[in-house]
């Protein structure tokens, strides 16, 4: 029963978050390719209705899925905003055993990229835990409700949750190797510090093809939404779309991967 625990909490939270950076306001950064081509990362590398899925495995079995969609919204003054969705859910295999039906939403200022409001809904076995953070980071607070219990906490004026902080590095990482950034991330009524680091530019395959991406270490430093402590490895397409096709962690006894299986469709090859 811990190994599918242990294997669910980490698995499925590589597709939902894994990285963010300090500085909500910093100006978009170029890197260049292999070939000497400078480019610069796309304001919104990801558009209005983007939907990856994901395949979780584990010791070469299927032990969930998992999906993140992006959409416009919801229309709240004049700012403009994004609502980023989460779902993972254990596989029919899986679920005799320990059933997973996490599901989470964050809405966030387009211009600013900061956080406004984060629910999520943990089922995992016999837990069930309800969060909802509503940031006011002009104020440097958060008011962070679990299972019904309120408190007002100090965040720092660039936190992000433990979602948006993937679609921002998304946005603004310099695929570059050695390349590196820090975040805080508020998580569970706490804030965490989290390194993230470029380790190198490699061609992966998959269902997607065969991809230039970036190999990106993670660096968790705390128990995130379905992951104990450790390293995570992330593959981003080195292209507009700076898709995480690929996640890989290493536990106990072998290793989580979640792996792209729809949502990407690469317009050309490398």
């Amino acid at each position: 029963m811990s190994r599918y625990s242990a294997s669910l909490r980490l698995s499925l939270f590589l597709a939902v978050t894994i990285l963010a950076t300090v500085v909500a306001s910093a100006p978009l950064l170029s890197y260049a390719t292999p070939d000497g081509q400078i480019l610069t990362p796309a304001a919104l590398p990801f558009a209005n209705g983007e939907r990856l899925s994901y395949d979780v495995t584990w010791l070469g079995m299927r032990a969930g899925i998992a999906t993140m969609i992006v959409q416009e919204g919801p229309v709240e003054g004049p700012r403009p905003q994004l609502t980023f969705a989460m779902t993972a859910r254990s596989s029919p295999t899986v679920t005799k055993f320990y059933p997973v039906d996490n599901r989470g939403v964050s809405v966030v200022d387009r211009e600013s990229f900061l956080p406004r409001h984060m629910t999520f809904a943990r089922r995992e076995g016999k837990r069930f835990n309800d969060f909802d953070y509503t940031f006011r980071h002009t104020e440097g607070l958060v008011t962070a409700v679990k299972d019904g219990k309120s408190d007002e906490l100090p965040i720092p004026s660039d936190a992000q949750d433990a979602m948006s902080c993937l679609y921002y590095v998304r946005k603004v990482l310099p695929f570059v190797p050695g390349a590196s950034l820090a975040m805080t991330v508020h998580h569970d009524k706490k804030n965490y510090k989290m390194d993230v680091r470029v380790e190198a530019l490699e061609t992966v395959e998959g269902a997607w093809g065969k991809r230039q991406t970036a190999r990106v270490v993670v660096i968790m430093p705390f128990q995130g939404i379905f992951l104990n402590e450790g390293n995570i490895r992330v593959w981003f397409t080195n292209d507009e779309h700076r898709v995480p096709v690929r996640m890989k962690a290493k536990v106990v006894v072998g290793s989580i991967v979640a792996e792209l299986t729809d949502g990407y469709r690469p317009t050309s090859q490398p």
